[in-house]
């Protein structure tokens, strides 16, 4: 399971915008740094450096610039200490633990009275950051949509699968428990009868009659393997948890999201749709499958496309992380709430490609999933053309431009590229600033209902101003010395 962990809290005392919130998030912040310290030197004072190192590294600062999303375990309850564990030692992991308790608890009270005032944002940062304190706070793995089964946190979809007799394996996905044996042996259960995995491929050659591997959220279907579906499919999972989480009063209410807080809606309140998904075997496959449809289809590496409501992907050395979390994250925008014919083509088509450039920088590291940061790729491209270039097109200018004004000038890579940074500036800017205000922007724009002045209504600040904020953002980034495979 994922989650997002919520690393600038501590940022937000100095920032002359901040609030209430902000402020009481700070103060629990450095009290909670506080008592780390004493418990860190009260290990020293006993000879236990090691828990004395991670007591202190517990908070260590992470890059302000980037999310974090922490990997947690799905199992109930906390690793007991070795049995001839020293008293000294089994003492600090009491007194670690219930640190951590009593700050997950005065992080989702605080998060309740956030929520109420219209700080969705911080309000998530905030219970999602409880959870890394205490993975067993039942109040937050319920408003997650989770339950305790068989001394596991699973959602209600996994519920009824296993009720079912079902089991979730790494390379076969979903299958029903007794078939598990067999499976690894090589053997393949298909049209009421066992057959060979070789003949389960024969059978599966063809797009139209490929595997279909179902997830939570997607359903997959390919014609390369079983296997290569279901890697698929958790890919896809983990771009899905992040994307609700950060995005949630885009797809939900504010009169739902406050619901949920106080515990008065169901753990599946927000029933969003299954997702499709076609991933062929081979380049070959998806530009014979699509080139009718799309003449130029061997000019890209994957596409979704609003009309079919799918999205497609093909396997091989030309496949590509990114391009998958881009469509992917287009894919989620486009069914997760009804949304408007052409979205951006009058005006505003700059954030739709600029949101789904940032989620492309979804990656692995350290334990976390982690998203933007000025070393990714598109902001390296955004740092450079801004610092080297000198070129900007003011975003008053930008936010007027449609699809075709963007999608046909001279310098679109170029312009890609300054959407990139922009998203990641009011993802990121000063804790999070102009976050409430992103998803309330990408909300009109996908509605029909934004026009060139909408984010500067929403952020409470001038383009002017937030032309300035970006460039000094970029500018204390500083000069990148590479900019990757960016035209």
């Amino acid at each position: 399971m994922v989650v997002l962990c919520a690393t600038i809290l501590a940022a937000v005392s100095c920032q002359a915008w901040a609030d209430e919130f902000d402020y009481a998030a700070s103060e629990l912040y450095e009290k909670y740094q506080g008592e780390l310290e004493q418990l860190a030197r009260w290990c020293e004072g006993r000879g236990l450096a090691e828990q004395a190192k991670t007591t202190r590294g517990w908070l260590s600062p992470r890059s302000s610039d980037k999310l974090y999303v922490a990997i947690f375990p799905r199992e109930v309850g906390r690793p007991e200490p070795p049995a001839d564990a020293p008293a000294a030692v089994a003492e600090w992991e009491k007194r670690f633990y219930q640190l951590r308790r009593e700050r997950a608890n005065s992080l989702e009270a605080l998060a309740r009275r956030a929520v109420r005032n219209g700080r969705a944002s911080l309000a998530f940062d905030l219970v999602l950051s409880a959870l890394r304190e205490n993975p067993d706070h039942e109040t937050i793995r319920k408003l997650l949509g989770y339950q305790k089964h068989q001394n596991e946190w699973r959602t209600l979809w996994e519920i009824s699968r296993l009720r079912a007799g079902q089991t979730w394996h790494e390379q076969f996905g979903w299958i029903p428990k007794g078939y598990v044996r067999r499976y690894e042996q090589g053997e393949r259960y298909y049209g009421g009868r066992w057959i060979t995995a070789d003949e389960d491929a024969q059978l599966h050659r063809d797009i139209r009659s490929g595997w279909e591997v179902e997830t939570e959220h997607y359903t997959i279907r390919t014609n390369h393997s079983l296997e290569a579906g279901v890697q698929l499919g958790v890919k896809l999972e983990q771009l899905y948890l992040v994307w609700k989480q950060l995005f949630i009063r885009y797809f939900a209410t504010e009169a739902q999201v406050t619901a949920l807080f106080d515990g008065r809606a169901r753990s599946n309140w927000a029933r969003l749709p299954r997702h499709q998904v076609v991933y062929f075997r081979s380049r070959d496959d998806y530009n014979q499958a699509l080139r009718s449809a799309f003449p130029n289809i061997e000019m890209s590496i994957g596409v979704y496309v609003d009309s079919t409501r799918r999205a497609y992907f093909f396997a091989g050395e030309k496949s590509d992380r990114r391009t998958l979390y881009h469509e992917a994250t287009h894919q989620l925008f486009h069914e997760s709430r009804p949304v408007a014919p052409d979205v951006g083509l009058r005006s505003n088509f700059w954030i739709v490609e600029g949101i789904a450039l940032y989620m492309e920088s979804l990656h692995e590291d350290d334990g976390f999933y982690v998203l933007g940061g000025f070393d990714d790729l598109r902001m390296l491209a955004a740092r450079y053309r801004l610092l080297h270039d000198d070129f900007y097109v003011p975003l008053a200018d930008l936010a007027a431009m449609g699809r075709e004004a963007i999608q046909t000038h001279p310098r679109i890579a170029t312009i890609y590229s300054q959407a990139a940074g922009l998203t990641h500036f009011l993802i990121s800017h000063e804790a999070g600033r102009y976050r409430d205000a992103l998803v309330a922007y990408l909300s009109a724009v996908y509605s029909g209902r934004a026009d060139a002045g909408t984010l500067a209504r929403l952020s409470g600040a001038s383009y002017a101003d937030l032309d300035r904020q970006y460039r000094a953002l970029i500018e204390k980034a500083g000069m990148p010395e590479l900019v990757g495979n960016e035209q």
